[in-house]
């Protein structure tokens, strides 16, 4: 309805420039006569603008409608698909924004985890290398004790004999035939030494 408006506005616009000019150039000479049409060309000029009129209402303006209808759909439709390429877009846009802050927090809690593995394995390394060294001294304070105790035995030994040997010559007589003396100094000197460890 809103078209046929157009339509007539249209017809009628044709139809004033179809009309002949010498109409009008007849009464510019005499003044007022200017607006008062002739009627000898008003009434065919009136019976062919409705002529025109009926045969474009009736095949002209149906496909003008129908197309000024269907580009109006167009349109309708490309503003439809353009908001929901936007809202596609904005969810789009949301999801991505998501996936970057997840990944984000998973990267945060990959270089955590591996700070703290790295701190476990210093620790434990750390925890090796005291163990290994205690074990390393402990075995250094055994191997020294047992040179120790085989040197002092070596000492008195050597000292057992030189005992021997001095009380021998002071007595003049061998003492350890049967080796009693031996055993009685090595034994004090056992003592001793114990004494002295302590």
């Amino acid at each position: 309805m809103k078209y046929s408006n157009r339509a007539l506005m249209a017809a009628a616009a044709s139809l004033v420039a179809m009309m002949p000019a010498t109409a009008f150039a007849e009464g510019s000479a005499g003044g007022p006569s200017i607006l008062i049409p002739n009627m000898a060309e008003f009434v065919p000029a009136l019976i062919a603008f409705l002529i025109i009129l009926v045969v474009l209402s009736k095949l002209a303006w149906p496909k003008v409608l129908s197309m000024m209808e269907e580009r109006e759909k167009r349109i309708a439709d490309s503003l439809d698909e353009a908001e929901r390429t936007k809202q596609k877009a904005i969810e789009d846009r949301a999801v991505s924004d998501a996936l970057v802050t997840d990944a984000r927090r998973q990267a945060a809690d990959i270089v955590l985890e591996a700070r703290q593995d790295a701190e476990a394995e210093r620790a434990r390394i750390i925890a090796a290398a005291h163990a290994e060294a205690e074990d390393i001294i402990a075995k250094a304070h055994a191997t020294v004790e047992e040179e120790r105790r085989s040197l002092y035995a070596d000492a008195a030994g050597t000292i057992a004999d030189l005992s021997v040997s001095v009380a021998a010559k002071i007595v003049e007589k061998s003492l350890d035939e049967d080796g009693e003396q031996r055993r009685l100094i090595e034994q004090y000197l056992k003592e001793a030494g114990s004494l002295n460890a302590n």
